[in-house]
């Protein structure tokens, strides 16, 4: 069965996908929002990840980021069910000790509903002004996962050793009321594809056209196969944006819109190609448009998502 998440709104406003409503939004969007998820059976709230944004990139994808940790934690105190995504922490950013016990405590406080999404990240300016490795990012991310891992574990003294990072004897409390907190790798690069595959329990796609999934995804296995890893892993997309219904506005040429049971036609081929879990975003002019929208996608169009 495919399940369905989707990004918050107002916490990011790239111009990529924005609405010209959020600029002027806040905090009673966002718990709008995530109590009519909570509500409507979403399966996850998404939010991302930028510490500052240099004055170059800043008009594509403005400077409005909140932290996903304190957003997350704001929200997670007014809903009961929806799980909560990083999407993604640019955990290179950061020493894993200081990540692990901010989201440790996330999951505690929201008695295990944190997902963490991580990525490589891509502004330079960023690492640079924390003094982190842009360079070698890769290799960072690929180390602080296996040491993110230890520290979320259930050990209170837990221990890594490795060339960026090492700790033992060191105790960390609350620890996460999850056994295991799920990680996703986010990325589409070979690189990303492979660090999913290797070490992730779940994959999150960026900008992959639906057209280039399957192959993503035999790669993704493939890799697992090699490696001897059994265990399943949660393979995601990032859906066209949708419109249930006919909008009767300039939506964009790109956007999948009309009758229910078309657009659950459409979206199924997403599972039919064995993906697991599909974030769509709604086009929307204002809070109660977008949460029309999903009340409308949750009724009319999630039941028929799996064949």
């Amino acid at each position: 069965m495919v399940v369905y998440g989707m990004q918050l709104p107002v916490q990011s406003q790239s111009t990529l996908y924005a609405e010209s409503w959020e600029a002027a939004a806040g905090p009673a969007d966002l718990l709008a929002v995530a109590r009519a998820a909570d509500a409507l059976g979403f399966d996850y709230l998404a939010c991302c990840d930028h510490v500052a944004i240099p004055r170059r990139l800043a008009a594509a994808m403005s400077t409005v980021w909140y932290d996903p940790v304190a957003t997350l934690a704001y929200l997670a105190a007014a809903t009961e069910r929806v799980r909560l995504l990083s999407h993604v922490a640019v955990v290179g950013l950061r020493h894993p000790l200081v990540t692990a016990k901010a989201y440790a405590t996330l999951d505690h406080l929201s008695g295990g509903r944190l997902v963490l999404g991580v990525g490589a990240g891509h502004v330079r300016e960023e690492f640079d002004a924390v003094g982190a490795d842009f360079d070698g990012r890769g290799g960072v991310l690929d180390e602080t996962i296996d040491a993110l891992r230890a520290a979320l574990g259930p050990e209170e003294y837990p221990a890594h050793e490795g060339p960026r990072f090492a700790f033992r004897d060191l105790g960390q409390r609350p620890r996460p009321a999850q056994d295991r907190v799920p990680v996703w790798v986010g990325g589409s690069s070979p690189a990303a594809v492979r660090r999913a595959a290797l070490k992730g329990d779940g994959w999150l796609p960026q900008g992959d056209p639906r057209g280039r999934l399957p192959e993503q995804i035999a790669r993704l296995t493939r890799l697992r196969e090699e490696a001897g890893i059994e265990a399943p892993i949660t393979v995601g997309a990032i859906t066209e944006a949708l419109y249930v219904g006919e909008p009767g506005w300039d939506t964009g040429r790109r956007t999948l819109h009309g009758k229910p049971q078309a657009l659950a036609e459409s979206l199924r081929a997403y599972g039919e190609m064995g993906v697991h879990q599909i974030q769509v975003r709604f086009r929307s002019r204002g809070r109660t448009e977008l949460t029309d929208q999903m009340a409308a996608f949750a009724a009319e169009v999630a039941p028929h998502l799996s064949t």
